[in-house]
């Protein structure tokens, strides 16, 4: 049985998986799950993954990954060379800190304002099983932290290549795709955000960023 990654292209969180899979060379079949068709809350799609998300990584044992964090982790088991956890302890602390908090001051935001005033979205104002209805106060609130958030990576990148140690890691992936996918609410980098937007050009130049 060969890795599967049930995939949605045109979505944030499973092109996350195909970066970081791309970047350690994993060879993988991919199934596509259309969110736009609801094909993620189907029967055959619950058998799954429960939670009715993408991504979904089912390895060659049949163990079914359905968190990003979880797939980096049997990813850099699987095959340690590329590094993107860190090589030493100090190393895995700074990516899994930085990985998280560009999760939390990230994409927590976007999907704050995303879907809490998408039209599409009415009555799924989270993503899963449950229906639940929006909260437009949200919206402006994650707008707000969204501003914050890329003055603190252009903070942080300043004199740096990379945002939570000296090579390419996990919290580049995860915060590349969050700035691409900001881009759904209307919020990008701004010019003075030089420092960010020299990473931004560089990461995204990387043949797995096309992934």
């Amino acid at each position: 049985m060969a890795v599967t990654l049930y995939d949605f292209t045109a979505a944030p969180s499973p092109r996350r998986a195909r970066i970081l899979l791309a970047e350690k060379g994993i060879a993988h079949e991919t199934v596509q799950i259309d969110l736009a068709k609801g094909e993620q809350l189907g029967e055959a799609y619950r058998q799954i993954n429960p939670a009715c998300t993408v991504p979904a990584l089912k390895l060659e044992d049949g163990t079914i990954l359905t968190e990003n964090i979880g797939i980096a982790a049997w990813a850099e088991e699987a095959k340690p060379e590329p590094r993107l956890l860190g090589a030493t302890a100090a190393e895995k602390g700074l990516v899994f800190s930085w990985n998280a908090r560009i999760e939390f001051e990230g994409f927590m935001p976007i999907a704050e304002v995303l879907r809490n005033t998408s039209k599409g979205m009415v009555g799924r104002a989270l993503p899963g099983p449950v229906n639940l209805e929006q909260i437009p106060a949200l919206a402006e609130r994650g707008s707000m932290r969204l501003t914050r958030f890329f003055d603190m990576l252009n903070e942080r990148l300043k004199g740096r290549e990379y945002i939570a140690i000296d090579s390419f890691s996990l919290a580049d992936i995860t915060a590349l795709v969050c700035v691409d996918f900001a881009k759904w609410v209307k919020h990008e980098p701004k010019p003075e955000h030089t420092d960010l937007l020299r990473w931004h050009a560089a990461v995204s130049a990387r043949p797995s960023a096309k992934s």
